[in-house]
């Protein structure tokens, strides 16, 4: 039985059309130094975006970052995109989305709302690389993966299906976060 905190916050789900999701605990949400260390050794994006790596708190912090949390929910999104540019401008879209999502919740009264986007941060086309001189500081947010989150272990053990892709005109799985009490 879902209850009515749960429900509650589900109808702004629906209203953000966020509709496929599932409730985790935010305990269960594991970070990982391997993780950080693919985003450091294999990401375009190190150093390169105020939301990734090396800009981030440690795995170490953000392993007490989630530890603050009473509740969390993961959000699912499945779209097959052939290009890079189409998938940023998904990715993004979603990230919109749930920063919308994030301040209803926050207008509720749930005033520890935060959301995890996606995929890195692009809401500027020229990023300034460094969270000091970011120029959208209210509306950047972290991927779970550049703070060292493993989601292919937390989508699985919700329920989810997810897995490497090895073309890429195959359906991707995005996962977003929000966390809250």
């Amino acid at each position: 039985m879902v209850n009515s905190i749960e429900s509650d916050l589900e109808q702004v789900f629906k209203t953000c059309q966020l509709l496929d999701f599932k409730w985790i605990d935010p305990q269960a949400i594991s970070v990982r130094q391997w993780v950080r260390f693919k985003c450091t050794w294999g990401c375009r994006n190190y150093g390169a975006r105020a939301t990734c790596p090396p800009n981030v708190p440690s795995t170490k912090d953000c392993r007490a970052f989630f530890k603050e949390y009473k509740r969390a929910v993961l959000f699912h999104f499945r779209d097959a995109k052939t290009t890079r540019e189409e998938r940023y401008a998904w990715t993004g879209e979603i990230n919109r989305r749930l920063l919308e999502l994030e301040r209803a919740v926050f207008l509720r009264g749930y005033y520890k709302a935060f959301v995890l986007y996606v995929d890195t941060c692009r809401i500027c086309e020229e990023c300034t690389t460094t969270r000091d001189a970011c120029k959208q500081k209210m509306a950047s947010r972290p991927a779970p993966d550049a703070l060292g989150v493993d989601v292919y272990q937390i989508a699985r053990n919700a329920g989810y299906t997810i897995e490497v892709l090895t073309d890429p005109t195959q359906a991707m799985d995005r996962f977003g976060f929000l966390l809250l009490d």
